[in-house]
Order: C-alpha cells, then sequence, then structure tokens
C-alpha cells in the first residue's frame, strides 16, 4: 500500500486530583474548547469534550504517530499547566495520575458523542466513581474497585 489511513477513535475519562469539584461551570465553558484546541494542535481529531467539576470524558480519532499514553499527557499536560496559569484561584490545580483509555467504533461514535454532551445531566443520579466502574466493567477490565482511586 502506498499511504496509511488510521481511524483510531478513543474516549479518555480522567478526573482531578482527588476527585475534588474544582472546575466550576465558568471554568467548563472555556476548558471544554481548550482541550479540542489542545488536540488540534498535537493532530488529534477532537469529537467531543465535556465532563463536570470533577472529571472530564474527551473523544479524539488519533493519528497512527500518536500513542493513547502520549495524546492523554498531551492534553492532561496542556489543560492543567493552562488553568493555572489563566486562573489565579486554581494555581494549585491538578489532574490524577490515571485515566482510562476505551476504544470506540466508528459505528458507536454518535452514541459515545451524545454520552459526553449529556454529562451534567447524566450525574445527576450517578457519581463519578459509579459511572467509572461501570466503564471498567462493561470494557472488561478486571480490578478491585477497593484500588481503582486514590
Amino acid at each position: 500500500m502506498a499511504h496509511s489511513y488510521v481511524v483510531c477513535p478513543v474516549h479518555y475519562i480522567f478526573s482531578t486530583k482527588g476527585r475534588r469539584k474544582l472546575i466550576a461551570r465558568e471554568l467548563q465553558e472555556r476548558l471544554w474548547p481548550y482541550i479540542g484546541g489542545i488536540a488540534r494542535q498535537n493532530r488529534l481529531r477532537a469529537l467531543a469534550v465535556g465532563g463536570t467539576g470533577n472529571h472530564v470524558h474527551v473523544l479524539v480519532s488519533i493519528p497512527a504517530t500518536v500513542t493513547i499514553a502520549k495524546a492523554v499527557q498531551l492534553i492532561k499536560g496542556g489543560s492543567s499547566k493552562w488553568i493555572s496559569e489563566t486562573f489565579p484561584s486554581c494555581r494549585d490545580f491538578e489532574w490524577q495520575a490515571g485515566y482510562g483509555a476505551f476504544a470506540v467504533s466508528v459505528s458507536g461514535l454518535g452514541k459515545a458523542r451524545k454520552y459526553i454532551e449529556n454529562q451534567q445531566e447524566h450525574h445527576r443520579t450517578r457519581t463519578f466513581e459509579q459511572e467509572y466502574l461501570a466503564f471498567l466493567h462493561r470494557h472488561g477490565v478486571e480490578c478491585d474497585p477497593r484500588y481503582v482511586f486514590d
């Protein structure tokens, strides 16, 4: 073949350190587009970004030249730095060390986008911890729930 064609959608989930509610609505309105910009600058295709006060969901398509780990490192590092530098009240902002990364089929992109766009509504009845453990279970990740969160 003369060219490589890669479609690799990944749904990332990560929270603030200690899952503290540090992402106020006003910050969310600026942070979600900023994360999309970080993705574009790094040749990732942002498909959806959303979340709540203590976590974020990012759906991106990553190119063959960027690993799953590198993509989330760029997003988390760039956004954390921007938050700390832009918002004086958030100088100590940090994301948790870990993250979840889940493959999404092309046929499932619409459902994943809708899920991310409805995070506020979704979390009226479910905590982040419940949601995250459900994702791990649904994707067949074997883990002891006692050790998933720091």
